[in-house]
């Protein structure tokens, strides 16, 4: 009244305020349908196109479900390596046939595709995990066995062969070893390979190659890095292997490594020291040699299929 200006009531300072804010705010946003599980930055509408929420973009893509069978896949192999093991899996689900997207196919990929499917699937897991090793042969032996418009399913002596041949291929072991292992465990390639015997020659063959890597182990240990060990040594180890392995034939592969582990080394000890208390002139012996002779005893006691 008296023409001085006063400060304005706090009530209308805070009235004056929200009028100001609620002009430079923009339109809020509709709130999501309840239970869509997004988070609040999430739920707002990805474009004016019609392509819905997040959520329901991925749904019709189909990516949900491909992720879940993805991560299912990683439960059921139980990989060394899963990060790998999904890098491949989405590879594969892309550069595959249109039956892995889950489409129908009209004719199944060839052998050669097949093979190389097939051969992933077993050396995703290693073969102490019983049963991840197990679901794994099961996924390859499907997958060789697929019938197409021109072949009856199941699988056939000459692929059942041709994959073991290259597990033992990409492996440590002498090729004398793998052709004489082969000859063990392959069928005619005419006839039908029953899931029980695949598996069993397919574990042989990855054996095999652990076999062969303790084998190359133990001689880097009798050579002492020089390339070439006693000979005298190198015979008497050999002969304690053989010992360990015993007689007869094992209808079980991974016995050979449980059978090896029983040559602890005290007993090695003892074999070397009598070998070097011999008075007679020993020769050396290489690493090829040694592997041979090693994995040799391996192939004898393998059971043949019948």
């Amino acid at each position: 009244q008296d023409g001085r200006n006063w400060p304005s009531p706090p009530a209308a300072k805070m009235a004056a305020y929200e009028k100001r804010r609620a002009a430079a705010a923009p339109a809020p946003t509709p709130a999501p349908a309840a239970g869509s599980g997004l988070a609040e930055p999430a739920r707002a509408a990805v474009a004016a196109g019609g392509l819905g929420s997040e959520a329901e973009f991925l749904l019709r893509a189909g990516v949900t479900a491909m992720v879940r069978e993805a991560l299912l896949k990683v439960l059921e192999a139980r990989p060394e390596e899963p990060v790998s093991f999904l890098a491949d899996y989405f590879e594969r689900l892309v550069l595959g046939s249109p039956g892995a997207a889950g489409e129908a196919s009209a004719e199944l990929p060839g052998p050669p595709q097949r093979l190389a499917r097939a051969l992933w699937y077993v050396r995703l897991a290693h073969h102490s995990h019983r049963t991840a090793f197990d679901s794994n042969a099961g996924a390859a032996y499907e997958v060789l066995g697929a019938g197409g418009r021109r072949r009856k399913a199941g699988v056939d002596g000459r692929l059942y062969s041709e994959l073991l041949r290259r597990i033992c291929q990409h492996g440590g072991a002498p090729a004398e070893a793998a052709a004489a292992l082969l000859g063990r465990v392959r069928c005619r390639d005419h006839e039908a390979v029953p899931f029980d015997v695949f598996r069993y020659g397919v574990l042989t063959c990855f054996v095999l190659l652990e076999f062969a890597a303790k084998a190359d182990a133990l001689f880097g240990v009798l050579d002492g890095g020089s390339g070439a060990a006693d000979g005298r040594v190198c015979q008497a180890v050999l002969r304690a292997l053989e010992d360990a392995l015993g007689t007869g034939h094992f209808s079980l592969p991974s016995r050979y490594l449980e059978a090896g582990s029983k040559l602890g080394p005290d007993g090695l000890a003892l074999a070397m020291d009598r070998a070097l208390q011999e008075r007679k002139l020993g020769s050396s012996m290489s690493r090829e040699e040694f592997l041979k002779k090693a994995t040799a005893l391996f192939v004898a006691k393998v059971k043949p299929v019948e």
